[in-house]
Formats: C-alpha cells, structure tokens, sequence
C-alpha cells in the first residue's frame, strides 16, 4: 500500500508553450485580469493574482510561432483557474464574454462550478470556484465525494458578478 501525499502539498505555477507573447497577455492580462510580475521580451512573462510571484509562466522557448498540439496526442488537458467565490467567477464570465471568446462548457459539478474555454493558443482552461466542503454531495456510503455533471446557469452566475 502506497503512502499518501501530505495535504499541505498543492500544485503551485504552471508554464504554458505559446506561439506569441503579446497574444497570450491580451488573454491572461487584458481579459482575466493577471497582473505581469516580470516580463523577457518576447520570449517570456510570469503572471499573478494577489502579488505572488507567478502563477502563471508564459514561454516561446519552443513554440514561437507553433500551433497546438493537434487532437488524439497527450498533452495538458487544461489549466484550472479557482476564483474564490461567485460573484468573482461571474465576473471572470463577464470580461471572458465581453471579450467575445467561445465558452465551450459550463458544468455545475456538485463540489464546484466550472467555466470550460481555449486561449488563444488552444490551451484549455477551466475557469471554476468550489463550494464549501460541508456542501459537497457525498457519497451513499458517506465516504467520499458524489460529484455529477449538471448544466451550469451562466445567466445567473452573470447576475452575481462583481459590478
């Protein structure tokens, strides 16, 4: 039997392979709101909510100019954004709309609500906010988590956007 990971242990920053800099911000920074912490021309910038030194690593090391990996290859499958609460993920909704970018999915998962999107560069991105642990659906049995997959009301997640 395998011993488990210790929970203080979570999944800090992500790097993503994109084809251009300047693109990838007018997404990151521009429509959700990451602030550049430090920026290498245009081969890299680092983005953060809150002041942290990034969450987000942006690169053209090995992709200046690439497209996205084709469909049926391995690869990240998306990169989870967590907003706190409602009224912030219906804000996130908002500037991703007034932006004119496609939503591809919204699902309400019992123990979170989810945002399904593409950046520019077809990265997938979930743009979601938990519900409290004592809200989360359990199993029959009480041991662990029951989560299904329910259409998401993206009109009333709108209506509880931060003005």
């Amino acid at each position: 039997m395998s011993e488990t990971i210790d929970p203080r242990v979570d999944i800090g920053h992500v790097h993503l392979k994109v084809s251009d800099i300047d693109r990838a911000l007018g997404f990151y920074r521009d429509v959700l709101g990451f602030d550049v912490t430090q920026r290498y021309g245009d081969e890299a910038a680092f983005l953060s909510a809150g002041g942290y030194h990034h969450h987000l690593g942006l690169n053209t090391w090995e992709s200046r100019g690439g497209s996205p990996p084709p469909p049926g290859t391995t690869g990240l499958y998306h990169v989870a954004i967590r907003y706190p609460d409602r009224a912030t993920l219906g804000d996130a909704l908002r500037r991703v709309r007034d932006a004119g970018i496609p939503i591809s999915g919204a699902t309400d998962h019992g123990v979170s609500e989810a945002i399904y999107l593409r950046d520019p560069d077809g990265n997938g991105i979930e743009l979601y906010r938990d519900r409290p642990r004592e809200e989360w659906p359990r199993a029959q049995d009480g041991e662990g988590v029951a989560m299904y997959n329910a259409p998401l009301d993206l009109e009333a997640l709108l209506a509880e956007a931060i003005p």
